[in-house]
Formats: structure tokens, sequence, C-alpha cells
């Protein structure tokens, strides 16, 4: 809501956000970070050294 004279934002006294559902997203984005680096961290591996070895031939 504005306050038409003065152009303030006044918010309801009980207005604490969505704290708990920021706390989920947060949550569930680290364990999908977490996850997708299990499965995929051996084959990126595996993507850089064949890499590295193409470009300084040892």
């Amino acid at each position: 809501m504005t306050d038409l004279d003065t152009g303030e934002r006044s918010l309801p006294e009980d207005d604490r956000g969505d704290v708990p559902g920021w706390v989920l997203v947060t949550l569930m984005t680290a364990g999908l970070v977490v996850a997708i680096w299990a499965l995929a961290g051996p084959a990126l591996e595996g993507l850089f050294q064949q890499a590295i070895t193409s470009v300084t031939g040892l």
C-alpha cells in the first residue's frame, strides 16, 4: 500500500515476508548443486584431464 499524502509505502505490522520459503529454496538449491556435482564430477574431471593432455602433449 502507498500513503497518498507522503508517497511512502506502508506495510502491515505482521508482514515479515516468506522466510521459511526462502530457506527451503536455498536448501533445495544447495542439495541440487551437491547432487549434480556428485554425478557429473568424475566425468568433468576426465574431460578436463583429456583437454590438458591434448594441449600439453604429456
